[in-house]
């Protein structure tokens, strides 16, 4: 009797134990999990971002579509604007020099300097990192804002997409800000508004 009591015990300390250590082992792997997929997202959210705007500086509107966002950076150039002398002066004279600057030549050159900021690769840009080929939505269109034409854009995709096993709202219980169905994104189709809602 004393030594299927023992068993019993030994069963259920092991059980325990088990059911401690995983306990504790989920909360952090999602923990773990959820930041290193959040920054990958962020991050080819802002090379998306930094790539409208240089489509808006070329265009001056936003792609409405990553075919046309990539199409304009491979093929377009960007207007330099050099002032000689001071165009507020009255009686100043100044000269206005405009020259052209391939737009894929200045995205290869801020890729491989070592200092910018800015790393843009065209053809990952529409994919969402761990999504497994899912493609980030993209809108752009004009829109009158407070009496002015803007031009807006919105870029992001839902956490399910990028969240792999974590897409469950059961794993609200470790974060209670944590919602699958919430979306990651930049920009906003109602106003003038580039910032991000990670940041």
């Amino acid at each position: 009797m004393r030594l299927i009591i023992n068993l019993i015990l030994i069963a259920v300390v092991a059980l325990l134990g088990y059911l401690l250590f995983f306990g504790i082992k989920e909360p952090i792997a999602f923990g773990d999990a959820k930041k290193e997929r959040l920054e990958a997202v962020t991050d080819r959210l802002k090379q998306v971002r930094y790539a409208q705007e240089f489509h808006r500086d070329i265009t001056g509107k936003f792609a409405n579509s990553f075919d046309s966002l990539k199409y304009v950076l491979n093929t377009d150039s960007f207007t330099i604007v050099k002032i000689i002398g001071n165009p507020d002066d009255p009686n100043g004279e100044f000269t206005r020099i405009e020259s052209k600057k391939s737009a894929k030549d200045s995205l290869s050159f801020l890729y491989n300097n070592p200092k910018s900021k800015v790393k843009i690769v065209l053809d990952s840009l529409p994919f969402v990192p761990y999504g497994g080929g899912a493609r980030f939505t993209i809108q752009a269109d004009t829109l009158t804002y407070q009496k002015t034409l803007v031009t807006v854009t919105e870029v992001g995709t839902q956490w399910r997409t990028f969240m792999g096993k974590y897409a469950d709202t059961k794993y609200q219980r470790y974060d209670n800000l944590y919602f699958p169905n919430n979306s990651v994104k930049f920009g906003d189709m109602s106003g003038p508004n580039l910032g991000g809602n990670w940041e």
